[in-house]
C-alpha cells in the first residue's frame, strides 16, 4: 500500500473504533440501577430533541446510496445523479406535515400504526415485508462500506464485507438507540462538513485545476463508443425518474422503520415536525457534494470513464486528488454514512421483531424486558448476518435500496395515509392495498425490469390507492363498518 493508502486506513480504523467506543461510553453513563427497558434501548426512552432528531434522520437516510452510490451514478446521469438525494431532502420536508402523528399514535413500529386500524392480518404481513426490506437495506450499506476499505487497502471485497459487519452489529449491541443516535451527530459532522471540506481541496488539487477546468474538461469526456456523457447534465437522469424518487422518498419515509422509529422517539410531535424539515434542508444542500466528486474521478482520473460505471469512484478520486489526513477523513465520512444507516436498519428490524413478532405472537403477549432486549441484540446479529449475504450476492448500492423501498412502502403507504385521514376504511381494504400494492411493486421491478426509470413505488402506489377506496366503498355500501380510528395522545 501506498503512504496515502496507509494513513487512509489508519484514519478509517480508528474512526470505527472511536464509534464502537462512544456507544459504550453513552451505554454505562445509564444511572439508574434498575434494569434497562427495551423502550429505553430500542426508543431512547422517546426523548428527542428536533436537532438531534434531525442528525438521526440525516444519518440513517444519508448511507451508501446517498455517497458511494450517487458517484458511481454520475458516469450515467451525469451530476443530475445528485437528484437522489435532493429528492429525499424534499421527502424530508412534505413528511414535515404528517410527522407529529408517529409520535401521537401511541405505537413504536410502522405494523403497530398499521395494525390499530387494520388488525392482525395486515400487521403480520406489514411486519414481515418491512423486516426483509431491511435485511436489503443493511446489504447495500455494507456494499457501501466495503467497497471503500477495498481500494483503500486491496484486501478482498468479502473480506471487507465481513469486518464492515461484525463492527456495525457491535457497536449497535452495545447501547442500543441512545449510542446510535450519539453516535449519528458525529457521523453528521463527517458527513457533511468533512466530505464538503474535502471536496474544495481536492477541487484545488492541480491535476484538477478549479471548478472552471473541471467542468470544461468535463464536457469532453466520452464513453467507451465515442459518446457523450454529458456529464454536467442536471437533467439528464430524467423527469420520470426525478418524480419516482420524490414519490419514493415521500413514500418510503412515513412507512421505513428507521424512519418511522426516530419519529417516534421524538420528545414531542413539534420536535418531530421540525427536525424533519432541518433535515430535508441538510440533505438538499449536500447532495451535490458526492456528485462532484464522482465527476473528478470519471474527469480527471485518465482512462476512468472508458470502462464504465466503476462502483469505487468517490474513493478513487480521493486516493487520488487529496492529502492523505484528508483522503482519511472523507473516506471516514463514507465509513459513517454507511453504518449510521446499517444501525439505523438493525435498530429497526429489532424493533420490529420484538414489537410485532415476538411479544404478540410468540411471548402471547406478555411484557418481559429483560427477555425482549436479548432477543433485540439477536435480531441485530442475525440482520447482520442476512445483509452480509445480500452484499456478497449484490453489486449496485442504489438499485438494492430501490428494491428495498418499493417492497416495504408501496403498499402500506396507502393504508398508513388512509388509516389517518379516512374515515369510512374498512380492515378488509386496507389489507387487500397493502398485498395489491406489493405485488405490483414486485412486479414492475423484478419482472418488467423498471420501464421508464419510474420508481415501482408509483405504480404501486397509485394501485394501493384504488384498491382501498374501491374495496371501502363497496364494503361501506354492504353495510360493512368502517374501521376503529386510531387515537392519538395530545403533546
Amino acid at each position: 500500500m501506498s503512504s496515502i493508502q496507509i494513513t487512509a486506513l489508519v484514519i478509517i480504523l480508528l474512526y470505527m473504533a472511536a464509534t464502537v467506543a462512544l456507544g459504550l461510553f453513552v451505554s454505562s453513563r445509564k444511572k439508574s440501577k434498575e434494569a434497562q427497558s427495551n423502550d429505553d434501548f430500542l426508543m431512547a426512552s422517546k426523548s428527542l430533541g428536533p436537532v438531534v432528531l434531525a442528525g438521526t434522520l440525516f444519518a440513517a437516510n444519508t448511507g451508501g446510496a446517498s455517497t458511494t452510490g450517487i458517484a458511481t451514478n454520475v458516469y450515467t446521469y451525469g451530476l443530475s445523479a445528485s437528484w437522489y438525494v435532493i429528492a429525499a431532502g424534499i421527502g424530508f420536508v412534505l413528511v414535515a406535515q404528517i410527522a407529529p402523528f408517529f409520535r401521537k399514535a401511541q405505537a413504536n413500529t410502522v405494523p403497530e400504526i398499521i395494525s390499530k386500524r387494520y388488525g392482525k392480518a395486515s400487521h403480520i404481513f406489514t411486519a414481515f415485508t418491512s423486516i426483509a426490506a431491511l435485511f436489503l437495506a443493511t446489504g447495500a450499506q455494507i456494499i457501501a462500506t466495503a467497497s471503500v476499505i477495498n481500494v483503500v487497502t486491496g484486501l478482498e471485497f468479502d473480506i471487507a464485507a465481513v469486518i464492515t459487519t461484525i463492527v456495525v452489529i457491535a457497536y449497535t449491541m452495545v447501547g442500543g438507540f441512545k449510542s446510535v443516535t450519539a453516535a449519528n451527530l458525529m457521523h453528521v459532522l463527517f458527513i457533511t462538513v468533512g466530505m464538503t471540506i474535502a471536496l474544495f481541496i481536492m477541487i484545488a488539487n492541480p491535476q484538477v485545476g478549479g471548478f472552471g477546468e473541471l467542468f470544461a474538461k468535463a464536457e469532453t469526456i466520452t464513453g467507451a463508443q465515442g459518446e457523450s456523457l454529458d456529464l454536467l447534465s442536471m437533467t439528464k437522469i430524467g423527469l420520470p425518474t426525478i418524480i419516482g424518487y420524490i414519490a419514493m422518498y415521500y413514500m418510503t419515509f412515513p412507512t421505513g422503520q428507521e424512519i418511522v422509529q426516530t419519529f417516534c422517539s421524538a420528545k414531542d410531535g413539534k420536535a418531530a415536525m421540525t427536525g424533519s424539515i432541518l433535515a430535508g434542508v441538510v440533505s438538499a444542500v449536500y447532495a451535490i457534494v458526492p456528485a462532484l466528486i464522482g465527476l473528478i474521478a470519471y474527469t480527471c482520473i485518465d482512462g476512468y470513464a472508458l470502462a464504465g460505471a466503476q462502483k469505487n469512484a468517490l474513493a478513487e478520486a480521493t486516493i487520488r486528488f487529496a492529502p492523505s489526513i484528508v483522503a482519511g477523513l472523507v473516506l471516514a465520512a463514507i465509513v459513517a454514512a454507511t453504518m449510521s444507516s446499517a444501525s439505523g436498519n438493525m435498530i429497526g428490524t429489532a424493533t420490529m421483531f420484538t414489537n410485532d413478532v415476538f411479544v404478540p405472537y410468540i411471548n402471547k403477549g406478555v411484557k418481559d424486558d429483560k427477555k425482549e432486549v436479548w432477543i433485540s441484540r439477536v435480531t441485530m446479529v442475525v440482520v447482520g448476518a442476512v445483509g452480509l449475504v445480500v452484499a456478497l450476492v449484490a453489486s449496485n448500492v442504489i438499485s438494492v435500496m430501490m428494491g428495498a423501498f418499493a417492497l416495504r412502502s408501496a403498499g402500506p403507504f396507502a393504508a398508513f395515509i388512509c388509516g389517518l385521514f379516512y374515515k369510512n376504511v374498512t380492515q378488509r381494504a386496507g389489507f387487500i392495498s397493502i398485498v395489491a400494492g406489493t405485488v405490483v411493486a414486485a412486479i414492475w421491478i423484478y419482472g418488467l425490469n423498471t420501464p421508464w426509470g419510474l420508481s415501482a413505488m408509483v405504480p404501486g402506489g397509485i394501485v394501493a390507492f384504488v384498491v382501498i377506496f374501491v374495496v371501502s366503498k363497496i364494503e361501506r355500501s354492504s353495510g360493512v363498518p368502517a374501521a376503529p380510528e386510531i387515537k392519538f395522545e395530545e403533546d
